[in-house]
């Protein structure tokens, strides 16, 4: 896979091509341009231009320096991401990444097939790649570096394609390629054809050893890439953002790139972190934690656009990065006709991430049983999904969802308790005597009651001489 427009889509894939972006180097003193997007080509700006001319064709125009650096690390992220299609991939700066897909055609059904997934995939990650397949690395990326869609399987048809590449291609030092093309030898094929004695003597061994490891003659190893443990990645902004929602489309291709890497390791994410970048500002951080792991991108988005939705930002965004440190293995699941649990319970699981990410992680919250008899000290809020039954006290009356923070003093007609009429009691009474020891000593005697509107409440009357009522929750 080559990447020939990297310099460009280090900094323009955080946003949709919206204005005219070039990125430039300096050369021999001058700032040069020496990539260009689809605004500024309309322009007429044109890599190898002047800054200075640039700038007199589009006044507009969004000049930023080369990062090679970021180039760098852009290609180790892509190695990592790619390993999901792969069991071995290598990065060959400046522009390129290897993956010996040998193995891999079975499962993804053929050449074809796996070359359309991993171009779709890089294009939702922003990248644009030529992607060539060959017997030997070197082919490879020699014809991905010449933008030939090409798919190469056999050795003779290795050498015949390889006959039609440019010379300059194999990256000569300047002296043999001046050699050559005093020789009139301007192609690879040509040089197939020349005598190996007379092309060693003129040009000596490590011209010819190119020409062997092109052909598979001599081995060529690529040191593998190993991914790190933990996940992250940045992403500059073309422009300063103002509005959080305008993140989302950053944010989704970050996704994109880790959902990428936990399909390589076969693994999940159950916590997020992201950092948006301001001019002149503290970051901005923001943590996603989910009820499950997951590594569906869609619900992901989701669940990052409700975030977004309710973040208001200090200052414009000029970058963001998610990071992801803590993976879970992805469990595995057995094919059923039959409806699927785990299909079930991974939907209660994303309507409630989705609603922490909508009214606040504080607005929906799990409930965990305490052993202790008291109604109110039974319970306790905690992350949704942590939450325990094991300690519920076994009791042979039902116990209301529905507690008042505080019980209701109920009114009393001929010492009988009234709620919106008089009340009949239909079970009880259930005593709860106990909290001696920690100041807070209750003595109730509990009994299930309706009103007139046939309203099931839940109702206690003090264990102490005066023997006043109150209603403490409601069935229905």
């Amino acid at each position: 896979m080559h990447f020939r427009h990297l310099p460009l889509e280090v900094f323009a894939r955080g946003t949709p091509e919206a204005t005219p972006l070039a990125v430039a180097a300096s050369s021999s003193r001058i700032a040069v341009i020496v990539a260009t997007n689809r605004q500024s080509a309309e322009r007429g700006v044109r890599c190898g231009m002047a800054v200075s001319a640039a700038w007199g064709l589009a006044s507009d125009l969004r000049v930023v320096a080369r990062d090679e650096a970021a180039e760098r690390t852009v290609l180790r992220r892509v190695a990592a991401w790619a390993l999901q299609f792969t069991s071995v991939s290598s990065v060959a700066e400046p522009m390129d990444v290897l993956l010996y897909v040998g193995g891999s055609l079975k499962l993804f059904g053929g050449l074809e097939n796996l070359s359309e997934r991993i171009r779709n995939g890089l294009a939702d990650l922003g990248y644009e790649a030529s992607i060539a397949c060959a017997p030997t690395p070197l082919a490879a990326q020699l014809f991905a570096c010449a933008g030939l869609d090409i798919r190469i399987r056999h050795p003779d048809t290795l050498r015949h394609e390889l006959g039609k590449l440019p010379l300059s291609l194999l990256g000569c030092a300047p002296e043999t390629a001046a050699m050559l093309d005093r020789f009139g030898i301007h192609t690879i094929g040509e040089c197939f054809r020349l005598p190996r004695a007379g092309l060693t003597r003129r040009l000596g061994e490590r011209f010819l050893d190119n020409l062997d490891r092109v052909l598979g003659r001599l081995p060529d190893p690529r040191p593998p890439f190993v991914p790190p443990p933990t996940f992250n990645a940045a992403l500059p902004l073309p422009a300063p953002v103002e509005q959080s929602a305008a993140l989302l489309f950053a944010g989704r291709r970050l996704l994109a790139e880790l959902c990428g890497f936990m399909t390589a390791a076969g693994s999940s994410v159950q916590r997020l972190s992201l950092a948006l970048s301001h001019e002149d500002h503290a970051d901005t951080r923001v943590t996603v934690s989910l009820v499950a792991a997951t590594r569906d991108l869609d619900h992901l988005t989701t669940v990052l656009r409700e975030r977004l939705a309710r973040l208001a930002l200090p200052r414009p965004a000029i970058a963001i990065a998610l990071a992801a440190e803590q993976f879970f293995p992805l469990a595995a699941r057995s094919l059923s006709f039959l409806p699927d649990v785990y299909e079930c319970a991974e939907t209660a699981a994303r309507l409630i991430e989705q609603l922490r990410a909508r009214l606040g992680d504080r607005a929906v919250c799990g409930l965990t049983a305490l052993a202790d008899h008291r109604p109110e000290c039974a319970w306790q809020a905690c992350e949704p999904g942590k939450g325990s039954v094991s300690a519920i006290p076994d009791a042979s009356f039902s116990r209301p969802l529905w507690l008042f923070a505080t019980p209701r003093r109920l009114e009393e007609a001929a010492s009988s308790p009234c709620w919106e009429g008089p009340l009949s009691l239909l079970a009880g009474p259930e005593r709860i005597e106990t909290g001696w020891w920690d100041e807070n000593h209750v003595a109730r005697d509990y009994f299930v009651a309706r009103n007139p509107a046939q309203s099931l409440l839940w109702i206690y009357r003090e264990h102490d001489a005066e023997g006043k009522w109150y209603l403490h929750g409601l069935f229905s």
